[in-house]
């Protein structure tokens, strides 16, 4: 996909006389890992939200990170800004592949990251961006507008959770804590649960690292996955024979060929047809549960494989839940709440902060309502561009993880170098 960006770019200058030249949206780990290479590469930058929002308010208290040190390293623009960094600063032991990360711990490191390599982080929440006449016009809560030649998206998954249709009708004042169905996004404190049933709906880490926490909070959980199994990760071996690297090499993302090649080369990825891409996202890192985590799970709390909901009535003993499938668990459910761990939708049309037109002006992937992006993250509309999840039907599945970032940073900021003279 050949395209230009706004003629601004050619001219060095930014449609708002200079101020700004790019404003990234979101200040998670991709927010914070483009915007420290921008301004490592001399460009005027602006980058809004809260940092590292979404891992300090989507989060439950106690939860930990599937991913292996190697893998949650954002990306600096030189030596320094690793996790690894991180801990020797603060004088702590260096975490290893056996070290489950807390949550909490890579919020301080984000953090770090930040105030280290980021610059000042505007946390005003955007709300309108539309398209003009050399770059985009932006909005803001408090009022305040400006204008951008480029705009990075990188809010993560934030608006973008995906609840089971067939129950919302069970929270009709919408999903929350207090309603009887949540998403696991909604939630910092799982305690609250204590002594009421709760049915969590999923196979992957939210949802068995949600039904741990439940329980060891003291509530009744039954765990409802669709599949015939639940997947557990392998407790990682430090040190392995040089056949077996050879024969299941290791990779950030997990062991195997397939995940070593998906997480190291999201641009071959990017180059396969749309629908092998789509594929690939679906089939690649699926749902699974951490090794650290089924000592926690397994044997202790009530999963329910082969199973799922087909209907939710609302009644006087609580939430009676009707299931099916192939499974050989129960065929009813009477709980007090629904906790849906079920994923997440890469829709466009739930970026509301995208004018209409502009969202309709963003060209999909085929097969998906995700945009679809040059080899720069670049989306049809120039300057525009999108990272983390929203990229991954384009990208591949790296891009739901922190692994993602150094490639996207290094492509974007190579592509609007070069079109925008340092000032």
């Amino acid at each position: 996909m050949t395209q230009s960006l706004p003629a601004s770019f050619h001219a060095g200058v930014s449609p708002a006389g200079g101020a700004v030249q790019v404003v990234v949206v979101g200040a998670g780990p991709y927010g914070l890992s483009v915007a420290a290479h921008l301004r490592a590469a001399g460009i005027r930058v602006r980058v809004f939200g809260e940092v590292m929002g979404s891992w300090r308010h989507a989060m439950a208290t106690g939860m930990f990170l599937k991913s292996t040190p190697e893998a949650t390293d954002l990306s600096a623009p030189e030596p320094g800004g690793r996790l690894e960094d991180f801990c020797r600063e603060r004088g702590e032991p260096v975490l290893t592949e056996l070290t489950p990360i807390p949550c909490t711990t890579f919020v301080d490191y984000g953090q770090w990251f930040q105030q280290r390599y980021a610059g000042d982080i505007d946390p005003s929440r955007m709300e309108r961006i539309e398209r003009r006449e050399g770059g985009f016009t932006l909005r803001l809560n408090g009022g305040e507008r400006l204008a951008a030649s480029a705009v990075v998206v990188a809010t993560g998954l934030t608006g973008l959770a995906r609840l089971p249709q067939n129950l919302v009708h069970i929270a009709p004042d919408g999903p929350g804590p207090e309603a009887p169905l949540s998403h696991t996004s909604q939630h910092r404190d799982l305690s609250r649960y204590a002594g009421l049933r709760v049915a969590v709906i999923g196979g992957g880490q939210s949802a068995l690292e949600s039904a741990a926490l439940l329980h060891e909070s003291g509530a009744r959980v039954d765990v409802l996955v669709r599949a015939g199994r639940v997947r557990w990760g392998e407790r990682p071996v430090l040190d392995r024979p040089p056949v077996r690297r050879l024969i299941v090499p290791s990779s950030p993302l997990g062991s195997g060929w397939v995940v070593k090649a998906v997480s190291q080369a999201p641009g071959g990825v990017q180059v396969l047809p749309a629908r092998a891409r789509m594929v690939l996202l679906r089939r690649a890192l699926g749902p699974s549960g951490g090794w650290w985590l089924r000592e926690r799970v397994e044997n202790i709390v009530p999963v329910h494989t082969g199973r799922h909901i087909t209907a939710a009535h609302v009644g006087k003993d609580g939430l009676r839940l009707e299931l099916s499938g192939a499974g050989s668990g129960p065929r009813e459910l009477v709980v007090d709440h629904v906790l849906a761990a079920t994923g997440y939708r890469l829709d466009l049309d739930a970026m509301s902060f995208l004018c209409p037109h502009l969202r309709a002006t963003v060209k999909p992937l085929a097969g998906s309502r995700a945009p679809r992006l040059s080899a720069a993250f670049e989306s049809s509309v120039p300057g525009l561009f999108f990272t983390g999840s929203m990229a991954a039907p384009s990208f591949g599945p790296v891009m739901r993880f922190v692994a993602g970032t150094a490639y996207t940073a290094r492509r974007i900021t190579a592509r609007i170098t070069r079109y925008a003279p340092t000032p």
